[in-house]
């Protein structure tokens, strides 16, 4: 098994649990270049911010560092609480919980989400 199909296996199972506790999820997403947030709850996108948006585009000139990934993760609580959602369930997509995954999660918990 290649660290892709792990990853994607250990992704899967997250969202199983995750979908036993029907709640809704933080998922998160990173690339080199960039890293993706939303907030899915039944079955719907509520909430999404990234580094490819243009407002954040215009404030970092990397978006693939630590600090790009806190600016994401306090927009996407600050979203997310316009939403109306504020206690998540955090799906790591199989990533470790380093990096810039944790900065993300810690922003959007000092921004106010629950989780």
């Amino acid at each position: 098994m290649d660290k892709t199909a792990s990853r994607l296996r250990r992704a899967k199972q997250t969202r199983h649990k995750i979908a036993e506790l029907k709640a809704s999820r933080l998922t998160v997403h990173r690339t080199n270049s960039h890293i993706y947030a939303q907030v899915i709850g039944g079955g719907r996108v509520l909430a999404s911010a990234s580094t490819n948006e243009a407002e954040v585009r215009k404030e970092l000139a990397n978006g693939g560092n630590a600090k790009a990934a806190a600016v994401v993760g306090k927009r996407i609580a600050e979203k997310a609480k316009a939403a109306g959602v504020v206690e998540v369930a955090f799906d790591r997509s199989g990533f470790a919980y380093h990096g810039r995954v944790k900065a993300l999660a810690e922003a959007a918990r000092e921004a106010g989400l629950k989780f």
